[in-house]
């Protein structure tokens, strides 16, 4: 094996931030993307068992690409089903958000487009601008005038990218101004909304009514849907251009018939129990209320604590994991040096107790 795989492995060690896989713990969540707790749900996973039992075949292979002997009625099922919840001509599913996110950010814009991205957003949208061929620039978080700027000195066609909901913020972008700078430039407008689906109703799109300003939209179901996959939001001839364009659809096997519904299955128990995000606002305004220091918006499950001490957020996490609270702690480089912070995810199943307790040892390392 060549040395530079063990010098950088061994740097990450040294640094106190190499990524190890390890196995669940037990303990209190507040590190998951399960925010309102559907994944746990008893109620919603004997809606899946009891389908599943009816219909064992839905258990089975998809056999192949959609384009070949993958395609099925439940997925073109779930597909409209979702075009219509979110009031767009078409869907497109995808095994993950990942994948859709390589799929759009890598098909979508030409050699002749620039991109211009979020410095903040997600990972799998840089590495699908890796994949394009078009152009890419970044502007500062949420700062319209830094988006402004870009857009003026680019003459070529261009794709902002960013997310409704930030998963390392936890901040919204002010994404109705940011609509009315697409349409004042003509510039396509790429939202994902992985963090605020489910969270903020079907998300911010729908909750500004703003779908004939976006040009597409990602949404994933393993936050707040409790399944995997995803979706992506667009008009038919996008979709049609994605299935002949985007290779990550193309040459993958497609899931089988279970995620689609499961997916289905997700959305109308959510529409059915709609004090789980009441719960959950609830639960947020708990932890905002115990004084604690964040970035964060007021309304998200994600609840960023700043610490740019390594020593000191690790000895936290350690302390919290001792009280059997479960929790995530940032370090460079998947955020910038000097941003590390403790990640804290809400969710409707957590008690106002333990809300309270976590932030007390929190607030005794400040």
């Amino acid at each position: 094996m060549p040395n530079h795989f063990e010098e950088a492995l061994e740097r990450r060690k040294s640094a106190g931030n190499l990524r190890l896989l390890k196995p669940k713990s037990a303990g209190i969540d507040f590190y998951s993307n399960d925010y309102l707790g559907l994944a746990r749900n008893k109620d919603l996973q004997n809606i899946l068992l009891t389908t599943v039992t009816d219909n064992p075949e839905l258990l089975s292979g998809s056999t192949g690409s959609r384009l070949i002997s993958g395609n099925s009625s439940i997925a073109v099922a779930a597909e409209n089903f979702i075009a219509r919840k979110h009031q767009f001509p078409e869907a497109l599913l995808f095994p993950s958000g990942y994948n859709a996110n390589l799929a759009l950010f890598s098909t979508l814009p030409t050699r002749h487009d620039t991109i211009i991205a979020d410095e903040q957003i997600h990972r799998s949208v840089h590495d699908a601008c890796q994949m394009s061929n078009a152009g890419k620039v970044k502007f500062r978080h949420n700062d319209l005038k830094s988006l402004e700027r870009i857009l003026q000195r680019h003459e070529g066609h261009c794709y902002i990218a960013i997310e409704s909901l930030y998963s390392m913020e936890g901040d919204f972008a002010p994404i109705q101004e940011i609509a009315g700078l697409a349409a004042r430039y003509k510039a396509g407008l790429l939202v994902d909304e992985a963090h605020a689906f489910g969270v903020i109703g079907y998300g911010l799109i729908e909750k500004y009514q703003l779908q004939n300003d976006v040009t597409a939209a990602v949404i994933t179901y393993g936050k707040a849907l409790g399944a995997h996959g995803a979706a992506i939001l667009c008009s038919e001839a996008i979709k049609s251009y994605l299935v002949n364009f985007a290779s990550p659809f193309i040459y993958t096997t497609s899931a089988q018939d279970f995620q689609w519904m499961s997916i289905q299955k997700g959305y109308e128990f959510l529409g059915n129990n709609k004090a789980l995000s009441e719960k959950l606002q609830e639960n947020i305004k708990t932890f905002r209320n115990q004084g604690l220091k964040s970035p964060s918006s007021e309304m998200s499950p994600v609840q960023a604590i700043l610490i740019p001490d390594n020593q000191k957020l690790k000895s936290i996490q350690d302390t919290l994991s001792e009280e059997g609270f479960l929790t995530y702690a940032v370090y460079s480089p998947a955020v910038k040096e000097g941003t590390e912070r403790l990640r804290i995810c809400l969710h409707s199943f957590n008690t106002e107790a333990e809300i309270i307790r976590l932030a007390k040892i929190i607030k005794e390392f400040y």
